[in-house]
C-alpha cells in the first residue's frame, strides 16, 4: 500500500471514530448493532490494508520485500482485487495497458489530450539546414515485467524509455532527407517507418513496442522557409510551363490526327462516290446492252417475219393476190390519166402488163 493510500485510510478511520463515538444515551443501543459496526470497520480495514484493485486498463506488478520469494514477481496481474501483505512487506505497482501517446511539439495546445508532451525534434537535413519536426508516437507496453525490471516503475517507461530514444532515431532517419525532400510525403512516411523500426529494435528488448510514428508538421527558420517557398513556386511555374508545352504539343498532334482523319474520310468518300458512279455506269451499260440485244432480237424477228411474208408472197397464187390488192387500189380511184401507148404505156385493163409493171411476175397471167 502506498503512503497516499495509508493517509486516506487513517483519515477514514478517524472519521468513523468521530462518527461512532458513544454517548451515555447511545450505551443503551443493542449489543448486536455495536458488533455489526465493529465488523464493518474490520472488514473495510482489511480490504484497505490487504487488497489492491487493478483497473481494466492496467497491468499489476508485485514486489515482495520480505520472504522466500523476494524481488519482482514474474506473474502479471490484470483487472480485479489482488492480495498484498501490508506494512511494506509486499507492494503492487501499476503500468498502463492501452495505447500511449508521446507528442514531440513546440505547440502543446495542438497535442492530444492526456498525451506526454516534449519539445519538437530538432533535425539537421542532409544538406545542412535545421528543421523542427512535430511528431506523434503511438506505443504500448508489450511486456510489463521487462519494462519494470529494465527501466523501472511508474512513468520511467516514458522518462527513461521512449523519450531518450525518440529524437535520436528521428535524427538518424529523417536527417537523411534534403530540405526539399521533406516536402515529399511518400519519402517522409518511408523515413518515419524506418524510425519506428529503429525504435522497436531498441525498445522491444525492454518490453515496449512502437505502433506508429506520425510526422504531423515541420518548420524551418523563416528565412529558409521563404527561400524554399520561393523555389517551390519557381519549380511549380517550370512544371506548369512544361505541362502547358506538353498540352500544346498534344493539342497540335490531336489536330493533325483530326485533319488526317478528315482527309482519309474525304478520300474514302470519293472512293465511295467513284464506286457508286462505276456501278451505276455498269448498270446502265448492262441495261443498254440488254435493251440492244432485245431490240436486235425484235428487229431480227421483224426481219424474219418480213422474210417469211415475202417468201409466202412468192409462192403459188401470190401474183393473183397482188393483183387483187392492186385492183382494190384501183377501185378507189375516180380518174387516172396514164399513157396507154408506147413501151411504158399502161393499160389498166391488161392485168398481165400491170403485174409486169410492178415487177410481180414475168410474163402474163396463165
Amino acid at each position: 500500500m502506498t503512503a497516499h493510500q495509508m493517509d486516506d485510510v487513517k483519515v477514514y478511520l478517524a472519521g468513523l471514530t468521530e462518527r461512532f463515538r458513544f454517548s451515555p444515551a447511545d450505551m443503551k443501543m443493542g449489543k448486536g448493532l455495536r458488533i455489526l459496526l465493529a465488523l464493518v470497520i474490520i472488514v473495510y480495514s482489511c480490504y484497505a490494508f490487504l487488497f489492491v484493485y487493478i483497473q481494466p486498463d492496467e497491468y499489476g506488478i508485485k514486489v515482495v520485500r520480505v520472504g522466500l520469494q523476494r524481488g519482482v514477481q514474474k506473474e502479471i496481474y490484470h483487472a480485479g482485487l489482488t492480495f498484498v501483505m501490508p506494512f511494506g512487506l509486499q507492494q503492487m505497482y501499476r503500468l498502463p495497458k492501452g495505447i500511449q501517446v508521446l507528442e514531440l511539439t513546440n505547440f502543446p495546445e495542438t497535442a492530444a489530450g492526456g498525451a506526454r508532451k516534449d519539445r519538437a525534434a530538432h533535425i539537421q537535413t542532409s544538406d545542412g539546414f535545421f528543421v523542427d519536426v512535430d511528431v506523434s508516437m503511438l506505443y504500448h507496453i508489450k511486456d510489463p515485467y521487462l519494462v519494470f525490471t529494465t527501466i523501472g516503475p511508474g512513468t520511467l517507461y516514458e522518462d527513461n524509455g521512449i523519450i531518450p530514444k525518440a529524437e535520436p532515431a528521428l535524427k538518424e532517419t529523417l536527417g537523411k532527407l534534403t530540405t526539399e525532400e521533406f516536402y515529399n510525403s511518400p519519402m517522409r512516411v518511408e523515413k518515419a517507418e524506418a524510425a519506428k523500426e529503429k525504435l522497436n529494435e531498441e525498445l522491444n528488448r525492454k518490453g515496449i513496442e512502437v505502433d506508429q510514428v506520425l510526422v504531423r508538421y515541420f518548420k524551418y527558420s523563416p528565412e529558409i522557409q521563404k527561400n524554399i517557398e520561393a523555389k517551390k513556386l519557381q519549380d511549380q511555374m517550370v512544371f506548369t510551363n512544361r505541362a502547358a508545352a506538353r498540352a500544346a504539343k498534344e493539342e497540335a498532334q490531336l489536330k493533325k490526327i483530326v485533319q488526317e482523319g478528315m482527309v482519309i474520310a474525304a478520300v474514302e468518300m470519293e472512293k465511295g462516290k467513284a464506286y457508286v458512279t462505276r456501278k451505276i455506269a455498269e448498270k446502265d451499260l448492262y441495261v443498254r446492252k440488254i435493251k440492244a440485244n432485245a431490240d436486235l432480237l425484235v428487229k431480227l424477228a421483224e426481219a424474219e417475219r418480213v422474210r417469211l411474208k415475202n417468201d409466202a408472197l412468192k409462192g403459188i397464187g401470190s401474183d393473183r393476190m397482188v393483183g387483187l390488192k392492186m385492183a382494190q387500189v384501183y377501185k378507189g380511184l375516180d380518174l387516172i390519166i396514164l399513157p396507154s401507148d408506147g413501151t411504158h404505156g399502161v393499160n389498166p385493163l391488161d392485168l398481165n402488163n400491170t403485174l409486169q409493171l410492178f415487177d410481180v411476175r414475168q410474163g402474163g397471167v396463165k
